[in-house]
């Protein structure tokens, strides 16, 4: 049997120096397809905040607040799925979670709304990450100060998910799908959220539970309530922490870069 002659080898390793490994256009196709799922994304939540806005979402959302008390327990689930949409869709969802404690009390109203919006906030998280942290993680790869950040809010993700749900600045809606974007993870995410969002819970359906009309539901809280201003200072509090705690890990992330890739002037004067 004839053998292969060396010629023939190194013609054939010649023109197939990397036959293992991909080509450059098809790695190229799926950066391309993120960018148009980002847009898409981008386009689909533009449409849902101004429907927000033209649609007077809050009128329909206190029909259904009274339709849902009148139902009694057997509302429930079309509580918790309307309140689930809300959260994706980024409808304000103040009337609802007050709507909880005027409809069903504290006790009941805390477990609906806080389970309710636990599911929303996950269902938003996988949206984020499904639709643009592939592209998201492309475009921070190629810098490396960004991409020490992420890493750092993505090992200290827990917490910081903690002190954002803790604090009413932080927008609910939008910081679900944020933290998608992140290297936090799904259970890091999902245990601060639960564990975070549990005192504001309590105390917006608190406030509900002492609502006695639906003209003070539209209004967007009970009349002479010294509680909403204790949980507003109490949220102003952990706002200045988590500001502290994560300027603090991004310095820390990018003193540890600044470390391993020093100055070319450096290296020349070595």
């Amino acid at each position: 049997m004839a053998e292969s002659s060396p010629a023939h080898t190194d013609v054939h390793n010649a023109t197939h120096p990397h036959a293992p490994q991909p080509a450059g256009p098809p790695t190229a196709a799926p950066r391309r397809g993120d960018a148009r799922r980002l847009l898409i994304a981008v386009a689909v939540v533009g449409a849902l905040v101004i429907a927000t806005k033209g649609l007077r979402v809050h009128d329909y959302l206190l029909v259904l607040v009274s339709w849902i008390r009148d139902a009694g327990w057997h509302g429930v689930g079309v509580f918790m799925l309307a309140y689930i949409l809300a959260t994706v869709g980024f409808v304000p969802g103040s009337v609802l979670t007050l709507g909880a404690g005027f409809a069903y009390g504290v006790g009941a109203g805390t477990a609906i709304v806080w389970v309710a919006a636990n599911l929303g906030a996950a269902l938003a998280f996988l949206l984020g990450r499904t639709l643009a942290r592939n592209w998201i993680a492309a475009r921070v790869a190629t810098n490396p100060r960004f991409a020490a950040i992420d890493r750092a809010v993505g090992r200290n993700g827990f917490k910081i998910v903690l002190l954002t749900r803790l604090s009413p600045v932080f927008p609910f809606n939008l910081l679900n799908y944020a933290f998608g974007l992140t290297q936090v993870s799904l259970r890091d995410y999902l245990l601060g959220s639960v564990v975070g969002m549990l005192p504001g819970t309590i105390m917006y359906v608190y406030l509900g539970s002492l609502i006695t009309s639906l003209s003070e539901l539209a209004a967007g809280h009970p009349t002479g309530s010294r509680a909403q201003y204790i949980f507003y200072f109490a949220g102003l509090g952990a706002t200045v922490l988590v500001t502290w705690y994560v300027t603090k890990l991004s310095r820390r992330a990018l003193s540890s870069v600044e470390q391993q890739d020093p100055t070319p002037g450096a290296d020349a004067a070595a």
